[in-house]
């Protein structure tokens, strides 16, 4: 079972639990998906009508916890660490998870020095088994570790819930892209217009070239036929004329017979 199908399946049974609670009984399925080491999106129990319950009440920290996993990170829990309850250790190893998730949005090459701050790990051993063991074997991400540049390189990362305002910010980004995209598809349609265009001058000029080509052939053939009649006419002898020479000088020959 991939990754995003087993978190459908966590995230069904928690909105089905959550959808027949009220006030107070919704703190421990709270706990419950902030806690779970295989859901790291929370959109769908954060949007449940009956969470809003929790507005205005002493449990109202409990649903700040959830927006916090659902968009925060590591640093803005240790900013707000005073008025959100304590963490459980699984909640901390899966808020710093997402955090890594968070900076892999921006960054592909995540230096050790910034991962190191940004999850309060003192030391790069401790960094690298993190990484390695609570977010590459988890599936969360895909990477390589760069132990001479000190970096994580991040191909791939698991997408996190929208924030508020971020969906706006994609949908414009999506209108830029498509409006780019058409003027491309334009600009490649003149382009191909203009070639089938120079296509057919080519052939038109090659059609003109080939009918020159046979009309040269033409002019010459009868200028050589012309040339070779007028030579036989200027320099051929008659055959009356040979006959006529020839008849002679049998004539000649008979009246001077040999000598005995």
């Amino acid at each position: 079972m991939d990754m995003e199908q087993k978190q459908a399946e966590i995230i069904d049974q928690l909105v089905r639990r959550a959808s027949t609670c009220n006030g107070d009984s919704l703190v421990p399925i709270i706990v419950d998906a902030t806690s779970h080491p295989s859901l790291f999106a929370f959109s769908e129990i954060l949007a449940l009508p009956n969470l809003a319950q929790l507005e205005g009440t002493s449990d109202s920290v409990y649903l700040d916890v959830l927006r916090l996993f659902a968009h925060g990170t590591w640093g803005d829990y240790k900013c707000n660490a005073s008025r959100i309850p304590q963490l459980s250790p699984d909640q901390i190893l899966k808020l710093k998870q997402l955090t890594v998730l968070t900076l892999a949005e921006s960054n592909k090459v995540l230096p050790y020095d910034t991962l190191m701050v940004e999850l309060d790990v003192t030391n790069v051993r401790e960094l690298e088994d993190f990484l390695i063991n609570d977010c590459m074997y988890a599936g969360i991400v895909r990477g390589k570790l760069d132990q001479l540049k000190r970096c994580f390189e991040v191909p791939f990362a698991a997408g996190r819930d929208l924030r508020p305002g971020q969906l706006g910010n994609m949908l414009h980004t999506l209108s830029d892209w498509l409006n780019t995209s058409e003027n491309l598809l334009v600009s490649i349609q003149d382009k191909i217009k203009w070639a089938d265009n120079m296509s057919e001058m080519d052939k038109k000029h090659r059609k003109e070239a080939e009918e020159g080509v046979e009309e040269l052939k033409k002019s010459l053939s009868m200028k050589g036929d012309f040339g070779s009649r007028g030579h036989n006419e200027m320099f051929g002898e008659p055959s009356g004329v040979l006959n006529y020479k020839e008849d002679g000088m049998r004539s000649k020959r008979r009246r001077h017979p040999v000598r005995r």
